[in-house]
């Protein structure tokens, strides 16, 4: 029989929502085994969270599909009972953008975050994007949401953030990854994550982890790190939470930012709705 196994909570007042996490077994770039799913796990409730979404990519490179997702979320869930894990894993996918125009409504309401509203899309990282706002406005008109991953890794965005500003007037919500606050992905996409949260952009942080060390699934000490612990709740659990009952987002809560240091967009942003 397996022991029970003890984690270590973190500092947030309310169990960690991670919206956006690749722990499914062999099925893209994550965790090849369930050995490495376990770890993730694990490293996630050290870490103070309690629900994971699988989000595995659906992409023209990794074409999943509802059912796959469904049958791996059911086994880790299992072995994560079996493991005495405390952690709950729901049904997701990350889904390429220019693949979620292609898929009919059937298909996109199997891969919603938790079985609601919300689509989880993954924008291009090449420098030039456009109709990002016209496929938000269209989702939005068939009933869905969109919640826009890792969107300081998009170069296109980071070249003009007037076009993420006008996908979040459409209707979407933005989800950062915590490593891009510490540096994680570079200096760049750091000053970029920075003036998205000090200028309203960002209504989630997700940890987009993929294994357990190199890009582990960790989101309070990266927002300490930041200094950024007096939205960490909202950021967390309450948005998160709100897109997987289905209920409205709630309002990001009113705090004083620091002032970091500022980058060549931040001239941009200052143009950028706030909300």
């Amino acid at each position: 029989m397996c022991e029970p196994y003890v984690g270590v909570q973190n500092s947030l007042r309310s169990p960690v929502i991670d919206l956006h996490c690749h722990i499914l077994p062999g099925i893209d770039d994550g965790p090849q085994t369930m050995e490495d799913s376990l770890a993730i796990a694990k490293a996630a409730v050290a870490a103070g969270t309690r629900t994971i979404v699988a989000t595995p990519h659906v992409s023209w490179e990794y074409r999943n599909d509802a059912a796959t997702i469904a049958r791996l979320v059911g086994l880790v869930n299992a072995s994560l009972l079996a493991a005495g894990v405390p952690l709950k894993v729901r049904a997701g996918a990350e889904i390429e953008m220019t693949m979620a125009a292609e898929l009919n409504d059937r298909d996109l309401s199997r891969l919603t975050l938790g079985g609601r509203r919300w689509l989880l899309l993954e924008p291009p990282f090449t420098s030039v994007v456009s109709g990002v706002d016209l496929l938000v406005a269209t989702f939005e008109r068939k009933g869905y949401g969109v919640v826009i991953a890792h969107p300081e890794r998009c170069a296109a965005f980071q070249r003009d953030p007037q076009i993420l500003e006008a996908s979040i007037a459409a209707g979407a919500l933005c989800s950062l990854t915590a490593g891009s606050l510490v540096g994680r992905f570079g200096a760049a996409v750091q000053r970029f994550a920075e003036q998205l949260v000090r200028y309203g952009l960002v209504h989630n942080v997700a940890s987009d982890a993929h294994d357990a060390v190199q890009r582990p699934p960790g989101m309070a000490a990266e927002l300490a790190d930041a200094d950024l612990e007096s939205l960490a709740d909202w950021l967390t659990r309450a948005v998160p939470a709100a897109i997987l009952d289905g209920s409205n987002i709630p309002p990001r809560p009113m705090v004083e930012m620091r002032e970091w240091p500022t980058g060549g967009g931040a001239s941009l942003l200052r143009r950028a709705r706030r909300g």
